[in-house]
C-alpha cells in the first residue's frame, strides 16, 4: 500500500514496478485514461512475449501429438524395477530427441510472466495509493476496486484459451481446463479490477494465437481409400 515514485528504493521498485507505472502513465497521457493505458501495456507485453508464447504453444502441441507413443512406451515398460525404468527413460529421451522436443521449453514463458504479473499487481495497487494518481474507470468498471464481472470474464477467457489450445483433445488436461478458470475467478474477485482486465486482454491475444497454431475448428480430412484400404 506504499506510494510508488521514481526515486523509490530497491531493485524491485526501480526495475519492475516503476517502469510499469511509467509505461501505463505514458499511454494514459496518449490515450486519455489509465484503463486504456493498462490495455496498451498489456498488448505490448504480450507482443514482446509472443515468440516465447508461440514456442510454448508449439511445444505443448508437439507433446500432445506424441502422447500416444509415450503412453505405449509406459505400458511396455510398466514394471517399476530400476532396469526397466532406465530403459523407459532412454526410449522416451530418444523419441524427444528425434522429434526435437524440449519439455522444459513450455515452462520458460511462465517464469518470465510471473514477475511481470506480480509487478503489475504492485504497480496498480501502489498507483492507487500514490497522491495525484486516480486509476478511474474502464467501460464503467472502477479499476481500483474489485469487479466480480471482470473476474468471471477473465475466467471464461482462460477457459477458452485452454479449450482452443493445450487441452484440446488431451484427456490429461481436461481437469485443468475447469480448475484454472475457477482459480482465476476466485483470485480475480479479491484483486483490483485492473488485474482481471490484464488477464482478459492477455487471454484474448492467446485465443487468437491458438486459432493460428492449433486451428481448433479445422475439420480433419477423411482418410482416402486406396484399393479398398484406408490410407
Amino acid at each position: 500500500n506504499e506510494p510508488i515514485y521514481e526515486d523509490s528504493e530497491g531493485f524491485w521498485n526501480k526495475y519492475i514496478v516503476w517502469p510499469l507505472v511509467s509505461l501505463i502513465t505514458l499511454f494514459k497521457e496518449l490515450l486519455g485514461t489509465y484503463g486504456y493505458g493498462i490495455v496498451a501495456v498489456t498488448v505490448i507485453i504480450r507482443l514482446v512475449l509472443l515468440p516465447l508464447m508461440i514456442k510454448q504453444t508449439k511445444s505443448s502441441k508437439e507433446m500432445q501429438e506424441i502422447q500416444p507413443e509415450l503412453n505405449a512406451l509406459k505400458e511396455k515398460y510398466k514394471s517399476k524395477d530400476a532396469v526397466t525404468q532406465e530403459k523407459y527413460r532412454t526410449e522416451m529421451q530418444k523419441i524427444m530427441t528425434e522429434r526435437k522436443i524440449n519439455p522444459a521449453a513450455g515452462c520458460l514463458p511462465v517464469f518470465i510472466q510471473m514477475p511481470i504479473l506480480i509487478g503489475f499487481y504492485h504497480a496498480i495497487s501502489r498507483m492507487n495509493h500514490t497522491p495525484g494518481i486516480e486509476l478511474g474507470t474502464f467501460l464503467s468498471f472502477e479499476l481500483a476496486e474489485r469487479s466480480i464481472i471482470l473476474a468471471v470474464l477473465a475466467g471464461l477467457m482462460q477457459f477458452m484459451v485452454l479449450k482452443t489450445g493445450p487441452a484440446m483433445g488431451n484427456p490429461q488436461m481436461k481437469m485443468m481446463m475447469y480448475i484454472m478458470p475457477v482459480f482465476i475467478i476466485v483470485i480475480g474477485t479479491v484483486l483490483p479490477a485492473a488485474l482481471p482486465l490484464y488477464w482478459v486482454i492477455g487471454n484474448i491475444i492467446s485465443i487468437i494465437q491458438n486459432f493460428f497454431i492449433y486451428k481448433p475448428f479445422k475439420k480433419e480430412e477423411a482418410p482416402v481409400k486406396v484399393g479398398g484400404k484406408k490410407k
